[in-house]
């Protein structure tokens, strides 16, 4: 994997046992014929598309979408092409709500992540049409890993934690030195119960204006 400026930061989790086991587990998975999403090369996409040094947000999922061609390593987003998924059919709906963007026909966030948004999920890859299959595996150690860095050296990053599981994130998150903005997960189960109107992405311009950082252009 050739990830930028975290390579050096993430330099020895390769030979930890956590993560030994993971990638044991994985090549395990593929020889037993398994369909894994999203696709290898993009496992660690997210810090490939965003440099440690330009992440202003993230925005924290759980793990990635399952069905056929959906997932490229990026929370919330999809290929190409792909249907746009009802989560985040509804975090487009709270952007036009809130500052006004229009609404996008495509569901690929590609252009968030090279603006500084990390588009991160707990948990990095998955069985095809078996949510949360790979959880519990190790993935969540490299990620806590990856949020724990960006807390602890790095100031001023906006966090936006969407549903119960992204917030219990927040514990690893200084938040003398940041900005973690919590709502109900975007769902169509959960988004009416306070995502709706949250306005996250306005909170999170007038935050990185008023740290001296140029703002996101959340336009698609």
């Amino acid at each position: 994997m050739s990830i930028g400026d975290w390579e050096s930061l993430l330099s020895g989790i390769s030979k930890q046992n956590y993560f030994v086991e993971l990638l044991a587990f994985l090549n395990k998975e593929k020889s037993n014929n398994k369909t894994i999403f999203p696709p290898q090369g993009y496992w660690f996409r997210a810090l490939e598309l965003t440099d440690y040094s330009n992440t202003k947000v993230v925005i924290l999922g759980q793990d990635p979408y399952h069905g056929e061609g959906q997932a490229h390593g990026l929370s919330f987003s999809v290929q190409d092409k792909i249907a746009i998924p009802p989560s985040l059919r509804n975090i487009y709906k709270e952007l036009h709500d809130d500052i006004g963007c229009n609404i996008p026909t495509n569901g690929n966030l590609t252009c968030w992540a090279n603006k500084g948004v990390l588009l991160l999920n707990s948990v990095l890859t998955v069985e095809k049409n078996s949510p949360g299959s790979h959880a519990n595996r190790g993935w969540e150690n490299f990620t806590d890993k990856v949020i724990e860095i960006l807390s602890n050296n790095k100031k001023n990053i906006v966090f936006m934690l969407w549903g119960a599981y992204a917030q219990k994130k927040s514990s690893l998150i200084d938040q003398q030195n940041h900005l973690v903005l919590k709502a109900p997960h975007p769902s169509p189960f959960s988004a009416h119960t306070g995502f709706f109107g949250c306005k996250h992405f306005s909170q999170a311009n007038k935050y990185l204006q008023s740290t001296g950082q140029q703002t996101i252009d959340w336009k698609l």
